[in-house]
């Protein structure tokens, strides 16, 4: 398989599992805080991927060479942006529905090309800029902000899409002097784990059995999400720049608001179903506008 269709059809697979993992998010704060349920789906991450980073990476790490403490530097920043992006996920959640939470994060879309430009200077296909503004349109039908009251719930959600866009930049960066995205997805949500769990003993009721109470969603968003989803993130961007690829992750906003819909009964009317498609049309027009470009060259 292209390596590019490869990292393409990994990034649409996390875009669907981060989707739905906000309806499990939403629901399984019932019995602990938000910091206590960040830190044991990360955990349940790192447990899901190191069989896989043990048999697959260990033996290939240990033969290259590498500026480890340079690494250890890097994992240890995408560790603090992966726990409080998802942390303040979660708080979002307490203060607004699955649809406002996932669409307002997803704004890490607009954040995105603007960090690549100016920490690495990357440049920008002009698609990009056509398609950021047509998901953020998309995000406003979704949201219906019709009287421009933004909710405290959408205003955290709005400072977590800034710690996704520097994850997202920060991955393709460490991507290229570490290329082990199972190694990077397990440890980011290791050291995720702990920045979460320290501050969980100090402001909320760390309690096992309430843990357990909600096994169902951490399962869930523990395995498919911070296992898995993660890993096909790093998988997706070793071929796709961060900005085209952010795109791709926007569709979690429109499936979010879908499972909203048909699980938690987030009612979506024609408006929001329209911001839907105009989310879905510019994650496409982002991949083919540049492809067109190039079929021209060729001919």
């Amino acid at each position: 398989m292209n390596k590019k269709l490869f990292s393409l059809l990994c990034a649409l697979i996390t875009s669907f599992i981060w989707g739905t993992a906000f309806v499990a998010q939403d629901m399984g704060m019932d019995h602990i805080g938000p910091l206590t349920f960040t830190s044991a789906r990360l955990f349940l991450g790192f447990l899901t991927l190191l069989p896989f980073l043990i048999i697959i990476d260990f033996k290939k790490i240990k033969q290259d060479k590498h500026d480890f403490k340079k690494v250890f530097i890097y994992l240890l920043f995408i560790g603090f942006l992966i726990a409080y992006g998802n942390a303040l996920q979660q708080y979002a959640l307490l203060y607004t529905d699955v649809a406002n939470t996932a669409v307002f994060t997803v704004l890490y879309v607009v954040f995105v090309p603007f960090v690549s430009y100016f920490y690495f200077s990357k440049n920008i296909h002009w698609s990009v800029w056509p398609s950021i503004f047509t998901c953020l349109l998309g995000g406003l039908f979704l949201t219906e902000l019709d009287n421009v009251v933004v909710r405290l719930g959408d205003s955290i959600a709005l400072f977590n899409a800034l710690f996704w866009s520097f994850h997202i930049v920060f991955i393709s960066k460490l991507l290229r002097i570490f290329n082990y995205p199972i190694t990077i997805a397990g440890l980011q949500c290791l050291i995720g784990s702990i920045f979460t769990f320290l501050p969980a003993l100090i402001f909320e009721e760390v309690i096992f059995s309430n843990i357990l109470l909600e096994y169902k969603e951490i399962l869930y968003v523990g395995i498919l999400s911070s296992g898995f989803a993660f890993m096909l993130q790093i998988f997706s961007q070793q071929n796709l720049s961060p900005a085209p690829v952010a795109i791709i992750f926007s569709l979690e906003g429109a499936i979010a608001a879908l499972a909203g819909w048909i699980i938690l009964d987030q009612f979506l009317n024609e408006i929001k179903i329209f911001g839907i498609f105009l989310i879905i049309f510019a994650v496409i027009f982002s991949q083919i506008a540049p492809l067109y470009k190039k079929n021209n060259i060729k001919n």
